[in-house]
């Protein structure tokens, strides 16, 4: 989804929890993996893979240059020939340490395997960062989570979309300062104008 779309979407969402919601699960996302260099680690279901969300990652990362958002995707079956980017398995969560980020992308019920892993992943260190439906177990273990209702008006694909856009978007508090001092120095030209001397008649 490009930016146009994601900005028509944010304004016909406007009045509501997600716009903001969703840039404050982006920001926790980014500010765990951005000062650690990155160890994104991103995991679905046996269900369901991320597949979108991974690669809307990998763009983000390229056109924000912030490559610290570039996910490893890892998969609950991997095929003897996959390609080394999606032969990352779920042994993958039980290296997982400190410093590292798990992101658990679950529409549905997680499943006691991929739970187990999720926790033992916590247990070494990494921030756990869960994007579901309000399964219990999960966001207990997660340190950040967001929720998505059923809801005929916003699916879960579409609050991925806001998500990922969001994470690859600088973010608003390194841009105060410098609006703050830009209207600092607004300010002083006009000050410095209201008290010139008024100007000599022709």
């Amino acid at each position: 989804m490009d930016a146009v779309r994601v900005a028509l979407l944010r304004e016909v969402l406007a009045g509501t929890e997600w716009p903001d919601a969703t840039r404050r699960f982006a920001g926790s996302l980014r500010g765990s993996v951005v000062p650690h260099g990155g160890g994104l680690l991103l995991v679905g279901t046996a269900e369901y893979e991320p597949w979108h969300l991974a690669a809307h990652l990998v763009d983000e990362a390229a056109w924000s240059g912030t490559p610290e958002l570039t996910p490893t995707l890892v998969r609950h079956r991997v095929r003897p020939g996959d390609r080394a980017h999606l032969s990352v398995g779920l042994g993958r969560l039980e290296a997982a340490k400190r410093g590292e980020t798990l992101l658990v992308v679950a529409p549905e019920d997680p499943g006691a395997p991929l739970l187990e892993r999720v926790h033992d992943a916590r247990r070494a260190g990494a921030t756990v960062l869960a994007l579901d439906t309000g399964d219990r177990e999960l966001q207990a273990m997660a340190h950040e989570a967001l929720t998505v209702p059923e809801d005929p008006e916003l699916d879960f694909d579409t609050v991925q979309h806001l998500v990922s856009a969001a994470a690859g978007e600088n973010p608003l508090p390194d841009a105060a300062p410098a609006a703050r001092r830009r209207f600092r120095d607004r300010l002083s030209r006009l000050a410095d104008q209201l008290t010139q001397p008024p100007p000599a008649r022709w």
